[in-house]
């Protein structure tokens, strides 16, 4: 592990979320990295009427607002560099799989949602193509039937993808606009489904059987590279420097987040836990069993050529579903504005024991009525539903534990490691309720924060990159920063009622 020589200065991270996104300064010197919020902004998906194969209407497309999340980009780092003119970097992290169709640098149109239904067609394609053993042997990747492969598949079959001469992953298209280099970052990339987890490279041969042109794909570079300096345009707009560059980071915002996990060794895993929950392992080489394909676990890119052994479990979306499924449904004033902290200190007071249901399920993927999905579950598999709000929320958290738990039972059996602490980042890290029940159902220590681990690891990448800290630091040393300044709260395992959670000295 090397010595993190700090040396002071500033870097502003752009991280984009699935619900929303925001723009940070951080700042890194001896005592560690510490964030100033600049700018939070919404990101709602927008439904579209469109057409299906064959001209026939009635079809609603989900998208992305791709030049509203510009605008609010562009708008916070405005802000950003006015309040601290020495920022010397800029890097783009977001969540992962969507992409923008370009042809001659110009966006065709909104970038498809995940949640699009249109991808289930490109998972049939795909499967006729490739079948799902030797895709799994190839890529590495937990199927999930949004996975950009399968959308791909899908826009190639309408004819969206034939007027495209590049797709780029949304953290790429956004440092396209801000730099005019095309270029992919490795740990989304390996979010694809067509990146070779042992080569680091596209497979070109799949891209192929595929029917995908090889040449769509961008040149793929690694966390830490100068992506160069912004366009003049963009320069002038936000009120920077011509010289100010932007800085590839671990552009999959769970990759930025692993970064900022204060990990210190091999006995410890992680939740990356917001709209999903990511949780695994960091290993130093994939597992490609079937074994691993048949626990539906992902090889994804880390940092320094790490990998992210792990598995998507649904994560607070169940939440928030509900709570929008609420609101609209409220008989009263009262019941559509019943706020989230006061629904999980009534579940944290429910005594008798809830059903405990398959977060993993597709049929939680979509948007919609979640307590009407997880009733209808309830009732298929002979399971009494919960009733009212407070044992729903209750539900859901003990069901996200219970995921939470049987996927490091299985992730310890895969790797031949045992877990003894967990991790748990991002906004999760603030659900004291969710963080007790999977301390109680992993049966280890749970450590919670920090809560902006993605930003934190964005910042902590651009500062190695630059020179604000050594540049031969280790993702240890970097952890260790982490460590230094922002605390952790701990949760033990408990057999008696909800204790209040311990924090870390």
């Amino acid at each position: 592990m090397s010595t993190v020589r700090a040396t002071g200065g500033a870097v502003a991270a752009v991280d984009l979320g699935a619900t929303s996104g925001r723009v940070v300064v951080g700042r890194v010197d001896r005592d560690g990295v510490r964030l100033q919020h600049v700018a939070r902004f919404a990101n709602e998906p927008v439904a579209v009427p469109e057409r299906e194969p064959g001209g026939v209407a009635g079809r609603v497309g989900l998208h992305w607002d791709a030049l509203g999340l510009w605008q609010s980009v562009t708008a916070g780092l405005t802000k950003a560099l006015r309040d601290e003119p020495a920022v010397v970097s800029i890097g783009v992290d977001s969540w992962a799989v969507d992409y923008g169709l370009l042809r001659d640098g110009r966006l065709l149109g909104s970038p498809y949602h995940y949640r699009d239904e249109r991808s289930a067609a490109g998972v049939e394609a795909v499967h006729a193509v490739v079948p799902p053993e030797e895709l799994f042997a190839r890529t590495g990747l937990q199927h999930l039937p949004f996975n950009t492969v399968f959308q791909l598949a899908a826009d190639r079959a309408t004819g969206v993808l034939s007027p495209a001469d590049r797709a780029l992953l949304v953290p790429d298209l956004f440092s396209w606009w801000l730099t005019g280099t095309a270029a992919t970052e490795r740990t989304n990339a390996s979010t694809t489904g067509l990146l070779s987890p042992v080569t680091g490279e596209w497979d070109a041969e799949l891209v192929r059987r595929l029917g995908l042109d090889p040449g769509l794909f961008a040149p793929l570079v690694d966390p830490g590279t100068s992506l160069g300096p912004l366009r003049p345009s963009v320069a002038a707009a936000v009120g920077a420097p011509p010289s100010l560059e932007v800085t590839a980071v671990g552009s999959h915002d769970t990759a930025s987040a692993v970064v900022a996990v204060p990990m210190t060794g091999d006995d410890a895993a992680y939740v990356s836990s917001g709209t999903w929950s990511l949780v695994g392992l960091e290993l130093s080489s994939p597992l490609l069993g079937d074994d691993a394909r048949a626990a539906g676990f992902t090889n994804e890119g880390g940092v320094d050529g790490r990998v992210r052994f792990l598995k998507n479990v649904s994560g607070l979306w169940l939440l928030s579903e509900s709570m929008r499924a609420w609101s609209r449904s409220g008989t009263s004033a009262a019941e559509r504005s019943s706020d989230l902290a006061t629904l999980l200190g009534e579940a944290a007071a429910v005594t008798r024991p809830v059903s405990v249901f398959d977060a993993t399920d597709e049929r939680f993927t979509p948007p919609g009525d979640m307590p009407a999905r997880i009733e209808a579950w309830c009732t298929e598999h002979d399971v009494e539903p919960p009733r009212g709000r407070a044992e729903t929320v209750r539900s859901i958290l003990e069901s996200l534990a219970a995921a939470y738990a049987a996927t490091l039972r299985d992730a310890e059996r895969l790797s031949g490691r045992t877990v003894r602490t967990v991790h748990v980042v991002g906004g999760g890290s603030q659900n004291e309720l969710l963080c007790q029940l999977t301390a109680d159902r992993t049966g280890c220590t749970v450590l919670a924060g920090p809560v902006e681990a993605t930003a934190l690891g964005n910042v902590l990448v651009q500062a190695r990159a630059v020179g604000l800290v050594d540049r031969s630091s280790s993702l240890e040393s970097l952890r260790a920063l982490v460590a230094a300044s922002h605390a952790v709260v701990t949760y033990r395992p408990r057999t008696s009622p909800l204790a209040a959670p311990a924090r870390a000295s």
